[in-house]
């Protein structure tokens, strides 16, 4: 792991001897990538963007999907260069400062903890629909036992979950987008051709105006926040640089493919107005074509998707809070990892029981305010994503430079058309948030996101001030680009 570049706040101790473990594969990694983002937000949120925006939700998505490649390969390009298991948290300690470190780790952690909840309650709800006998909160309870356990044993148990539960996400679209395309061509028993009609009728493309399109912008940019979990992972193969160069080159253009053609055969198999928030449009487009209990069917499939974004989050805000402690930013407990022979071992067992604590909260939660709970916990994190795709975008800007002049070896993968994407990308997260801050619907979680934010930096920058003032130790000074 590379350390961070000197700054005045350069006083925290150096790193533990104990190393987190190899054990994740290609492959892992691969379909991590490809799953990562793929959950309730397209399979069943997509209905609400596709509501207020019509056919051109696949322009939506195109734009929604365009930014986050965009952050994807910023952060692909620094994971590459200086893989590390905090990632973007530091990426920003080193082009920043400790202060950008902090925030954008903390927040980051705050914003996976929270939502590993919400997706714990949403499965427990759709098992509770199956098993009515069985509370949601002890669904709850179960699923956060369950996955803490994988968990806290070797790495590849977490990697061999995000596998199978990824290859059944990937598999069911895949199955949608080939009876889809079988209907629009009317290549299924007794089915017609539905040519284009549904793509310029009701309203044509456009029924709402661009208006529209920015509104479903609005609806599914978040689906899209999952995808880092990648260049946390890529720390834990045995080549960090060369895995998060092929992950993140494999699954950007998929993910693309499978969003915006899931978006595109479902617009065009049925009219937009066919669909409403809150139900999922593969269910209608299924049951349309004659897919026998279709309904079930998107149940189990959404079921797995909710559970493999809980294993990936819980996964991804341990190792962020360990490079934390890491680095100094948190308790220092939290760094002891397991100690038995080969994969089996480097486990950071405590950063794992931290990060599933509010999980455990939410059981009770559950408890108490099983029918707002949900709600309030999704308008507690907001935008958090957007602030954190910001601040790697900051990020990129500051360390491709230095790079260029002290590395440029390391850069094997690329950021397009540097500096000027880069600017593009920051220029359209801000534009969201604005957007945001004019819909009376996400102007919540945007004020919500903005407190959690402002708390953070009061800390950070108070932690930067109190630290100045402490006499320097020897053996402090610090790099950007050596390893320990």
């Amino acid at each position: 792991m590379h350390e961070a570049p000197p700054t005045p706040a350069a006083t925290s101790p150096a790193a533990p001897a104990e190393p987190l473990s190899h054990g994740l594969k290609q492959r892992h990694l691969t379909m991590l990538g490809l799953g990562g983002v793929i959950g309730a937000g397209l399979f069943v949120g997509s209905g609400a963007g596709i509501a207020v925006a019509g056919p051109a939700i696949v322009v939506s998505y195109l734009i929604a999907g365009a930014l986050a490649m965009l952050v994807m390969r910023m952060l692909g390009e620094m994971s590459a260069a200086m893989p590390a298991s905090g990632s973007f948290s530091v990426h920003a300690e080193r082009a920043l400062g400790r202060w950008a470190g902090f925030s954008v780790g903390w927040l980051y952690w705050f914003l996976l903890v929270v939502v590993l909840a919400v997706e714990a309650t949403a499965a427990a709800q759709i098992a509770h629909g199956w098993v009515p006998a069985v509370e949601p909160w002890a669904w709850v309870l179960l699923f956060m036992v369950v996955f803490t356990v994988a968990n806290l044993t070797a790495v590849k148990n977490f990697g061999e979950f995000e596998f199978w539960f990824a290859s059944l996400k990937v598999g069911a679209i895949v199955v949608f987008l080939a009876l889809g395309g079988l209907a629009v061509f009317g290549l299924l028993p007794d089915t017609d051709p539905v040519g284009m009609t549904n793509l310029t009728g009701q309203g044509g493309f456009l029924p709402n105006g661009w208006s529209g399109v920015v509104s479903g912008v609005l609806t599914v940019v978040f689906a899209f926040g999952g995808l880092e979990v990648v260049t946390i992972a890529a720390a834990e193969t045995d080549d960090p640089a060369r895995a998060v160069g092929r992950a993140v080159r494999s699954a950007v253009v998929r993910i693309l493919f499978f969003y915006v053609g899931s978006m595109l055969v479902i617009v065009t198999v049925l009219p937009w107005t066919a669909q409403q928030a809150g139900l999922s449009p593969y269910v209608k487009v299924l049951d349309a074509i004659g897919v026998p209990s279709a309904g079930q069917i998107m149940n189990i499939v959404v079921f797995v998707a909710l559970l493999s974004a809980l294993n990936a989050n819980l996964y991804g805000s341990s190792r962020m809070v360990f490079s934390l402690a890491e680095r100094g930013e948190a308790p220092r407990g939290l760094l002891k990892v397991s100690r038995k022979a080969g994969a089996e071992g480097g486990v950071p067992r405590r950063a794992v029981l931290a990060s599933v604590v509010f999980g455990f909260v939410s059981v009770l939660l559950n408890l108490l305010w099983p029918d707002t709970v949900f709600l309030f916990m999704l308008n507690s994190v907001g935008a958090v994503l957007l602030f954190v795709w910001a601040l790697i975008a900051a990020s990129q800007l500051r360390l491709r430079a230095r790079l260029e002049q002290e590395a440029p070896a390391a850069l094997a993968l690329r950021m397009w058309w540097f500096p000027y994407l880069t600017w593009v990308t920051l220029a359209g997260l801000l534009g969201v948030l604005l957007l945001m801050l004019t819909d009376d619907a996400a102007r919540p979680q945007v004020l919500w996101s903005a407190g959690a934010t402002a708390l953070v930096l009061l800390v950070a920058v108070g932690r930067e001030r109190r630290d100045r003032r402490r006499p320097r130790g020897h053996g402090q000074e610090r790099s950007a680009f050596t390893d320990r």
